[in-house]
């Protein structure tokens, strides 16, 4: 057996950078990187802000948020000193409430884009409906008027039987204009003429 010859491709002089470098195969997608800043589902995202904001607007979400205001108060009014968290001007319910807004008010706007997203979408496939039922209605409105012509070229019944009684009446003035009709008038003179 002969000994296998290494092709140039493979031997790579020392000092080559092809060697201090691993090759990089282009029929496979490139490993991840890390990232910094953190990932998530865009798709996920908005439909925890839609769930928030349909929670948001209802009275459920009202009711809940009256009674934890009025027991907030009450605690901070009536008990003892000690146990007081957020005295009388509550600077941290006030806090708490801007930042529950600041919060709700983002996530409402982003589940009405969502929203507005979807009605677009909706709206778009309405019209291409409504397209190709206006085409389809034009379809059938010009095969109708072609079967309409059609059958206007086609003998009825009442057509047909309005020609043969004409025709009957046609033949009704000949015998009477004539007393006989052109067949027995040709077997009458066959009969003469023997």
């Amino acid at each position: 057996m002969a000994p296998e010859r290494e092709t140039p491709r493979e031997r790579t002089p020392s000092g080559a950078t092809a060697t201090t470098r691993p090759r990089t195969r282009l029929d496979q997608p490139r490993p991840p990187r890390r990232r910094l800043l953190p990932e998530w589902d865009p798709e996920a995202f908005g439909r925890l802000s839609e769930r928030i904001a349909r929670f948001l607007g209802t009275g459920r979400f009202i009711v809940w948020m009256t009674v934890v205001i009025i027991a907030w108060v009450l605690w901070n009014v009536f008990a003892p000193g000690d146990l007081r968290f957020d005295n009388y001007p509550f600077i941290f319910l006030t806090l708490m409430l801007s930042l529950q807004a600041s919060y709700a008010a983002p996530l409402i706007l982003l589940a009405q884009n969502r929203q507005d997203d979807r009605d677009r979408v909706n709206l778009e496939q309405d019209r291409k409906q409504n397209e190709r039922s206006i085409a389809d209605t034009e379809y059938l409105t010009r095969e109708i008027a072609a079967l309409r012509i059609g059958l206007g070229e086609v003998a009825t019944r009442d057509w047909i039987r309005s020609e043969l009684q004409d025709l009957v009446k046609e033949l009704e003035e000949r015998r009477d204009g004539h007393g006989v009709f052109p067949a027995e008038r040709s077997a009458g003179r066959d009969a003469d003429d023997r």
